[in-house]
């Protein structure tokens, strides 16, 4: 980057005035009874959902093959966007330019394939062989009659599933402090606390794709909301375009960028195909035959979302043309910032909460998933394999497991 930006269009001075005030968030009780009234708004579905997923472990861990095809394209989609889309692309974006739309591009087409092509062939053989989760598929697929494989994969994915989970939560800390003023451990407690409450002692994975599905329209809300009301701030999308041309050329140019940076945006989004945590969902839908409509619902929630995650990230640099104004000097704090400036306290507590949502709708699904290979691949196939265990003991065993991964996640992060 270079320099400052030229002279602003009177909105956006306007706008870079209140972003210095907008670096020194305070709680304010607008916002948070927006945010609030979401939070209640999760446990009530979680609530709901208990009914439904006490029945047995199909039910809690992959809705017992009954989901609408509806809810599991935006449960697909959302459950692997986290943090990263609202904070780690609006962040890229208003770091590198317009470049940021091939890592967009990446997971864009990998999900799309997977829904299209893959994705029925898998809901087809794990109902033949009653597989509910990724090591059950592979242990059918290759004959693992020692449990072996199942045990080997169970592990792998245990360890990098409450890994991940344990970023989430930090990234729930830092998107809560930037967002009303309070502490990093505060932040982390209450995004644990929020998915335990739903997920363990609510509805497991019906729970989790209702509340995904929710928060897919409230990411949607806010990817495309926020920068309709910033960039019409800023002049308009050609003051906008010319100010960031002045500041540096091609940053609005998404090919402004080498082959190997072109590479490495296209191979963030790539490995899709590796996350569990997405691919059950297609293990879940009442209708293989509907997998590929799913495909167009979630392919069109993708671009919408990672073009709005592109246009604030630029939009932001117009309001904030230096890193050092934002909260911490971190770029991932520009969405609420952007947002805080120009949205009325209510309605940021509502754009708020997708960044929460994200959060929460990778973190409750990864927990879904390491639980499940305890409580299936370890517990039941292995452990347990000559026994009868009866469903409602292994319900109750996943939602403890569940409680004991988040508090490992905690300690990890």
């Amino acid at each position: 980057m270079t320099g400052a930006l030229p002279a602003l269009t009177a909105g956006a001075a306007v706008g870079l005035q209140e972003g210095v005030a907008a670096t020194r968030i305070e709680v304010d009780g607008w916002s948070l009874a927006a945010f609030l009234g979401y939070l209640v708004v999760l446990v009530a579905i979680g609530a709901y959902s208990t009914r439904f997923s006490s029945e047995g472990i199909s039910e809690f861990f992959v809705g017992g093959r009954k989901m609408n095809r509806f809810v599991v394209a935006l449960s697909a989609v959302v459950s692997g966007r986290s943090a990263w889309l609202l904070l780690g692309v609006t962040g890229m974006a208003y770091a590198t330019g317009a470049s940021a739309l091939w890592a967009v591009t990446g997971y864009t087409v990998a999900e799309f394939f997977l829904f299209f092509y893959f994705a029925g062939r898998l809901r087809r053989f794990s109902d033949r062989y009653d597989c509910i989760t990724i090591p059950d598929f592979f242990a059918a697929r290759f004959g693992d009659d020692d449990g072996r494989l199942r045990a080997i994969l169970a592990l792998i994915l245990l360890v990098f599933m409450v890994s991940y989970v344990s970023a989430q939560f930090v990234g729930g800390g830092k998107a809560i402090g930037a967002s009303f003023g309070l502490g990093h451990t505060a932040g982390v407690l209450l995004t644990a606390g929020i998915v335990v409450l739903y997920t363990t002692m609510a509805g497991g994975f019906l729970a989790v794709s209702l509340t995904d599905t929710l928060q897919a329209f409230l990411m949607l809300f806010a990817l495309l909301g926020l920068p309709l009301v910033a960039i019409p701030a800023a002049g308009g999308w050609g003051a906008v375009r010319a100010e960031l041309a002045a500041y540096q050329p091609g940053f609005v140019d998404p090919l402004n960028l080498g082959f190997g940076a072109f590479l490495g945006m296209v191979g963030i989004g790539l490995g899709s195909p590796g996350n569990p945590h997405i691919i059950v969902r297609y293990m879940s839908i009442d209708d293989a035959d509907q997998l590929r409509w799913a495909a167009g619902v979630g392919t069109t929630w993708n671009v919408l979302m990672g073009a709005g995650a592109v246009l604030i990230g630029l939009a932001g640099r117009v309001f904030v043309p230096e890193t050092s104004m934002l909260p911490g000097a971190d770029t991932e704090n520009l969405f609420p910032v952007l947002a805080r400036m120009h949205l009325h306290p209510a309605l940021f507590g509502v754009v708020a909460a997708p960044i929460f949502a994200a959060i929460m709708s990778t973190a409750d699904s990864q927990l879904l998933v390491a639980a499940s290979s305890v409580v299936r691949d370890v517990y039941q196939s292995v452990l347990r394999r000559d026994r009868e265990v009866s469903e409602r003991r292994l319900v109750i065993l996943s939602r403890s497991i569940v409680a004991i991964l988040v508090g490992a996640a905690l300690v990890m992060g």
